[in-house]
């Protein structure tokens, strides 16, 4: 028997939208330089009659999702887009009732077998990870979400009860949440304001000597000057993984400009991330990259709030690289081998210590890993793929509604603020920063928290 508060997908539409970069972006030895966002629109019923509209949007982060030597990253992104597509057509083809988690879960039972479908009708050398399933499939997972809430007159996040949900979180998990949701996980309103995580990329210059040539678009282009005009405390350090001398060095260099700038303004307080992109060969060379910072500037080691996914992503191939010495020191957080619950379990055996959630592996399983990495008491933050406009706003709307979170990233403004356009001017609390942070209490409406179309 289901409420009458369930959903079915009546329609659904999708359109790309392309961003050309402002500046190129380097990681984990890739660069970008531009990207494709999917939009889809979704339209539900209620078993009552009730019907909302909804919208998910989404980057189609092919370069990091599917990183590949035989398979191009034009034909990666093709086959990404058209998977994405052909899930929101099928979706709309199904008949099921249920609350947007349990239809989420349903269909994803098909990405595998749809991927492989167009691989093949492309030519293509190797399967769709399970990755970049999971962000070509984003787009309608959020649609639907949003649309049940606007169906509702309700906020998404305060559906998630057993007042909505016809099932408990061991449907999706294991026994242990017998008898749980995701109210439990996620919070009533949204934080106020949160801290900017700020990005510096592998290519991005620190100090005005770095720079080759400007931009000269009026936007900060050097570490210190977005720290001055931004205000900002929590900087995302990009490393190599491969060479380790660079990555001491990095840091150290962003410390000093740091101090720099931070002095200027007057601010004592301020800390970093690590973002090695699994290139580092062992833990070994992330002990070795910890003591060298601590011996060389002992106050970025200080300020150091976690490590990202420093080795491989395939887990099972690489059981050799535990984290536990590393995670002794600080916390160590899985993000591109976090794919299901599954590989939560095994990142926490093999001694990961957080978890780094992204709108862009779909909401629903945000939501689920959100509540599992609560309950295993893990580090938890949340993680943009450079998300512009309504991508932005739903991956802040997550870090705002779960409660272990204490910062928000936003690449975008850095890297493609076109895609920004309209929306800031709607939501200026969510797009200028002010002393380092951003104003989330903005994000309470129906849906998914924020209006889905940009102003004209």
């Amino acid at each position: 028997m289901g409420k009458p508060s369930d959903v079915k997908l009546v329609e659904t539409s999708t359109d790309t939208q392309y961003l050309k970069y402002r500046a190129p972006m380097k990681f984990g030895g890739r660069v970008v330089t531009d990207v494709v966002l999917l939009n889809v629109t979704a339209v539900v019923e209620c078993r009552d009659g009730r019907r909302g509209v909804g919208r998910g949007s989404m980057t189609m982060g092919n370069v990091w999702a599917w990183p590949s030597s035989v398979v191009s990253t034009e034909k990666s992104l093709e086959a990404m887009v058209e998977l994405g597509r052909r899930l929101a057509t099928l979706a709309a083809d199904n008949p099921s009732w249920g609350h947007p988690l349990e239809l989420a879960h349903q269909w994803s039972a098909a990405y595998s077998e749809e991927a492989n479908a167009i691989c093949q009708r492309l030519g293509l050398a190797e399967p769709m990870p399970r990755l970049a399933q999971l962000v070509a499939a984003s787009p309608i997972d959020a649609a639907v979400h949003d649309a049940f809430g606007h169906a509702l007159g309700e906020n998404s996040y305060n559906l998630l009860s057993a007042d909505y949900c016809n099932r408990d979180l061991s449907a999706y998990l294991s026994p242990e949440f017998s008898g749980e949701h995701l109210d439990r996980y996620t919070l009533r309103t949204p934080k106020p304001s949160m801290p900017l995580y700020h990005l510096v990329g592998a290519l991005d210059p620190l100090t005005e000597g770095d720079l080759t040539e400007r931009v000269g678009d009026g936007l900060p282009e050097t570490l210190a000057e977005w720290i001055v005009a931004d205000g900002l405390t929590h900087l995302k350090i990009k490393l190599a993984g491969d060479d380790l001398a660079w990555d001491v060095d990095r840091v150290v260099g962003v410390e000093r400009v740091a101090q720099e700038a931070q002095a200027r303004r007057g601010c004592s307080r301020w800390w970093y991330s690590a973002d090695f992109n699994e290139k580092c060969p062992n833990v070994e060379y992330v002990l070795e990259f910890l003591a060298e910072v601590r011996r060389r500037a002992p106050a970025a080691y200080e300020r150091l709030q976690y490590i990202e996914q420093p080795t491989h992503r395939d887990l099972k191939a690489h059981p050799e690289n535990r984290m536990h010495r590393a995670a002794e020191l600080k916390p160590v957080v899985i993000d591109e081998s976090l794919v299901d619950y599954e590989s939560l379990l095994l990142a926490r055996e093999m001694g990961y210590s957080g978890v780094a959630l992204k709108a862009c592996k779909g909401h629903s399983e945000a939501l689920l890993m959100a509540a599992a990495a609560q309950k295993f008491r893990m580090f938890l933050c949340v993680q943009d793929l450079t998300c512009p406009g309504a991508s932005f706003l739903h991956s802040a709307s997550l870090s705002a509604r779960i409660p272990a979170v204490a910062a928000i990233e936003g690449n975008a403004r850095q890297y493609c603020p076109a895609g920004n356009q309209g929306w800031d001017e709607r939501f200026p609390t969510m797009f200028r920063v002010q002393d380092g942070s951003l104003g989330t209490g903005v994000l309470v409406l129906p849906g998914l928290g924020f209006n889905q179309q940009p102003a004209e």
